[in-house]
Formats: structure tokens, sequence, C-alpha cells
């Protein structure tokens, strides 16, 4: 893999991203700490070379893998639903970009995030950004696998649609946690905010209708 590249973060495009956030906030994002996280993290330093001034419109942009970057708004609005809080222990379920996972760790998470797909893996090994969030661990694996091993988490997030609510990631949250994950299929999904009560059962909000790539099984090499 090339060593990855440092890159400007200009005047220019520190305005455009200023210009993001106040679009986000007129779109109906209300949580300051995630707006304020968000315009400390140039989103252009995750994408190709070229794509700069691409990075601040609110719209998901391909990345290598046939995977994409999700939109500003959505990872806004899944953060904001999760509700974080300093030192929460974050199971992330499709690292990608790593994008989400900065947002995430800049809000002090301590994120634990995992990718199935190797070239996303292996290149985000070389990302000079993520040397500033030691506290994202990254893993490669099986995101219906979760991380057992790490169990219980505060809050699960999953940047992939599901077709239905994995049983395996719920048995991975805490008691009075929260996992927010978009289900549905092709045609469409609709964002689902779980709590999981003191008895056991689910707490579930539906938050509106997005578009995410399907979340698969397994590895890919």
């Amino acid at each position: 893999m090339p060593k990855e590249i440092h890159r400007e973060d200009t005047l220019i495009l520190q305005g455009l991203r200023k210009q993001l956030i106040k679009t986000l906030e007129q779109k109906g994002i209300k949580n300051k700490a995630v707006l304020e996280a968000m315009s400390k993290i140039p989103r252009h330093f995750f994408l190709l070379k070229g794509l700069e001034k691409k990075a601040y419109e609110d719209c998901a942009l391909e990345i290598e893998a046939h995977q994409t970057i999700s939109q500003p708004f959505t990872v806004a609005h899944q953060t904001e639903l999760l509700q974080v809080n300093r030192f929460d222990k974050i199971l992330e379920i499709g690292t990608g970009s790593a994008y989400q996972s900065c947002v995430l760790a800049e809000l002090g998470a301590n994120v634990f995030t995992i990718e199935r797909q190797k070239v996303l893996f292996e290149k985000a090994k070389n990302f000079f950004y993520l040397k500033k969030y030691p506290n994202i661990k990254r893993f490669y694996g099986d995101g219906y696998a979760g991380l057992p091993t790490y169990a219980p988490f505060d809050k699960i997030i999953i940047t992939a649609a599901a077709p239905s609510i994995p049983e395996s990631l719920l048995a991975q949250l805490k008691v009075g946690g929260i996992m927010v994950i978009p289900v549905g299929d092709d045609h469409g999904q609709k964002m689902k905010k779980l709590t999981k009560q003191n008895d056991g059962t689910i707490k579930e909000e539906i938050t509106g209708d997005f578009t995410f790539v399907p979340m698969l099984s397994g590895k890919n090499n």
C-alpha cells in the first residue's frame, strides 16, 4: 500500500466545512457537541485527491471496495441518536473510511471498530490522521460477530443496512445501552434507535428513511 500523504486543511476548506455545519443545523441536528466534533475533522482527508470541495457537500461519496463515506447529515444523525458520553465504550460495525470512528473519538468515546473489507482495513494502517485518536481500536472481522471479548458495550452503531436486527450484537449491548442501526433492504431502510431496558426488552424508535450499503457477513479478503 502507498504511504498516506499528509494533506492541507486550507482556509477555503475550513470555510466550506463551517458552511456544512450550518447546513446540518438547518436540517435539524441540535447536539452542539456533535456539530463541534464534526467541525474539527477535515472530511476531505478521508477521500481521494480531487474531492476536497465535494467533501463538504451534504452527500455520500464512494470510497474503495465499492463502499461509501456516509452523508454528513447521516453521520450527525446517527451520532446524535447515540447520546455519546465521554469514555463510552462504543462498538462500530463498518469502519469504512474511519470518518465516523473519528467523530466518535473526538467526542471522547473509546471506539472499537470492525471492518470486513481487507483493503479498507489495510489502508487505515497508513492513514496519518488516525494517529490523532489512540482511543480508536481497529479490528478486521465479521461485523455480525461483533467483539464478544470486549463486551458489553455502552453503545453500538452500525453503518451498513441490516435486513433485521442482529441478535448477536444486541447480546453485546449493556443494559441501558443504545444501538443505532439502519434496517431494511435495497429499496431503503429505516433508522432505528434501540435501547436495552432493565428487564432485557428492547425499546425501539424509528427516526427516518436512509440508504446504506448492505451489511454483509464474513470477511472479504
